[in-house]
């Protein structure tokens, strides 16, 4: 097998493309033949030191990514041989081959190709999570969705849409506006034309009648956390996702007592963990959706594995509009 092997996680640029021996699975593994994997904001920040989960060195990095079963382990008993997974175990997908524990392997149903697949999980599992379980998002409910046209922003519109709300997206060009548009959003923003605080907040004001949005989804943090919050209205939910921005913002807290609203966290890493039959079920109930044409992963381009560290840079300079995926 080959892959990319982080052996410095120092950056991008000390990613090496190696020949690896095939691995075997072991008790409760298996081996898959890799067909696409997808890029997120969190294979970034591993392979820079900067994530939360800091694998032993080296690794490959590469969280989620889909292809076909090659062989099981002992004791692996609900998957077999040539059957096609899509798998966000957190590293081992920028390869052609790895080995991932079955429990963490989603069984793909015919008509669901590997793009899709690899681009699936994790921002269709966050943004359900986010707005289903988290927010208890209602049909005829305003959310407004920051970083929209990004992965999760963009699987955050079409699941509030398929859930009978109302969609702000905000972004920062004309074009990601459009994108927005395109997969259900009924009002947009552009960033860039609307400066923050003020022509900001005011923007999201009258696109909501002076009510405010009920839910916000913000997978972006920064400069615009506060002003975006000091919009939301009488008790409604502060999504806090990620910070793809960088800074991490500190929100005033007298704001949540003067809108009755709540600042609530998202974190489907552990609630897959510590409610595994709760997101068993989550996961077909999106799949499900995905068979009926609600939600539908907005891929950027897919480029050859070996482009990776050109693929990065691309997702580097926020050009990206929903989701790039590495094939083989």
């Amino acid at each position: 097998m080959h892959a990319w092997l982080c052996e410095n996680p120092v950056g991008v640029d000390a990613l090496t493309w190696k020949e690896l021996p095939t691995p075997q699975p072991g008790q409760g593994e298996v081996l898959i033949r890799i067909e696409a994997a997808s890029l997120n904001f969190p294979d970034l920040l591993i392979v820079q030191n900067k994530y939360q989960m800091k694998p032993a060195l080296p690794f490959v990095p590469g969280s989620e990514y889909a292809g076909v079963i090659e062989a099981v382990g002992e004791g692996v008993t609900h998957l077999k041989a040539g059957q096609r997974v899509a798998c966000l175990s957190g590293t081992g997908g920028f390869g052609t081959h790895t080995v991932a524990p079955a429990a963490l392997c989603m069984p793909l149903p015919a008509g669901f190709p590997a793009v899709d697949a690899a681009a699936f999980i994790m921002i269709y599992a966050t943004s359900h999570h986010a707005l289903v379980d988290r927010a208890q998002l209602k049909a005829g409910e305003t959310v407004l969705v920051l970083g929209a046209a990004g992965g999760v922003g963009t699987a955050a519109i079409q699941i509030a849409k398929a859930m009978g709300a109302r969609v702000i997206a905000a972004a920062s060009t004309d074009e990601k506006c459009a994108l927005c548009r395109s997969i259900g959003a009924d009002a947009t923003i552009n960033y860039t034309t609307h400066a923050l605080p003020n022509a900001f907040r005011d923007t999201v004001k009258a696109a909501t009648d002076g009510k405010g949005p009920d839910v916000i989804y913000d997978p972006v943090g920064g400069d615009f956390a506060e002003p975006a919050f000091r919009s939301i209205a009488w008790r409604g939910r502060y999504l806090v996702v990620g910070f793809a921005s960088g800074p991490i913002p500190s929100l005033p807290l007298n704001l949540t007592l003067l809108k009755g609203a709540s600042i609530v966290g998202v974190f489907w890493g552990d609630f897959s963990r510590r409610e595994p039959k709760a997101n068993a079920a989550m996961m077909a109930e999106l799949a499900g959706w995905y068979a009926q044409g609600k939600v539908k992963p907005v891929i950027d381009r897919t480029m050859p594995m070996a482009e990776l560290k050109a693929a990065y840079a691309h997702m580097g300079s926020r050009g990206v509009m929903g989701k790039l995926v590495m094939v083989n």
